[in-house]
């Protein structure tokens, strides 16, 4: 029995363009497939991460990299066939009464290879500082769309980034908040057990990168594999699993 039988919509909360698509890309074009509808809140524009190498490279730490990555996550969204999107802070991911916000991006550190930590220097409008207000405005967002299931990170953001983390505690939170059931993303690093489903859709590699692509600042693809800003070489990723947690 899978966990996606009888259901009709799903909701993610994912930290920063790109991680929808790296993360997730070949995980939302398979929900589109089987006919399920499939809305994405992001808690942040991610404007902390490094850009790659090349005439970019101008926008890092500036405040132009806050539009360029939306415009970025738009372009993603239609190459993945995603339409219902959102900003968490922005309507309808915005408690009622409360005028429209962002939260910043909360930076991060490598503390060794592959393993994120808290940046030294997190404003007091980092995604990480707010829990109730950012519950709340992510509560209101699934009240909108009512989704069937509410899909996350597990409790270590895949890598630790504390942004990751606490995407992981807002939608936990506001699903319990509502009576939802929430599902994690499985780290790789976790062994197979039992109550993991595996999405794998390896067909859907060339969808999957026409969508990296657009993330242009933060990424290059170079046949299977993507060159991040800092160097770092990854495979595209077509196989997620997930959990009912």
């Amino acid at each position: 029995m899978s966990i996606f039988d009888g259901v009709r919509r799903v909701t993610f909360l994912h930290a920063h363009p790109d991680d929808e698509t790296l993360v997730t890309g070949a995980f939302i074009i398979d929900l589109f497939q089987r006919g399920i509808d499939v809305a994405v809140v992001t808690a942040t524009r991610g404007e902390r991460g490094g850009v790659v190498p090349g005439p970019l490279k101008r926008l890092e730490g500036t405040h132009q990299l806050f539009f360029e990555r939306e415009r970025e996550l738009s372009r993603a969204f239609s190459a993945l066939g995603v339409t219902e999107h959102t900003f968490l802070g922005m309507p309808p991911a915005r408690a009622a009464g409360l005028s429209p916000a962002s939260y910043h991006d909360s930076g991060m550190r490598w503390v060794k290879p592959g393993v994120a930590g808290p940046a030294a220097d997190i404003d007091a409008q980092a995604f990480v500082r707010s829990f109730d207000e950012a519950v709340a405005d992510f509560a209101a967002h699934l009240t909108y769309w009512r989704p069937d299931l509410v899909i996350s990170y597990d409790a270590d953001g895949g890598y630790f980034h504390p942004d990751h983390i606490h995407c992981h505690e807002i939608a936990s939170a506001a699903a319990a908040r509502l009576g939802l059931p929430f599902v994690e993303i499985v780290s790789e690093t976790r062994p197979d057990a039992p109550d993991i489903e595996w999405v794998d859709r390896p067909d859907l590699i060339e969808d999957v990168a026409k969508a990296l692509r657009c993330h242009r600042t933060q990424l290059t693809v170079q046949g299977d594999t993507i060159v991040h800003s800092g160097g770092q070489i990854q495979l595209i990723q077509t196989r997620t699993g997930v959990r009912r947690a």
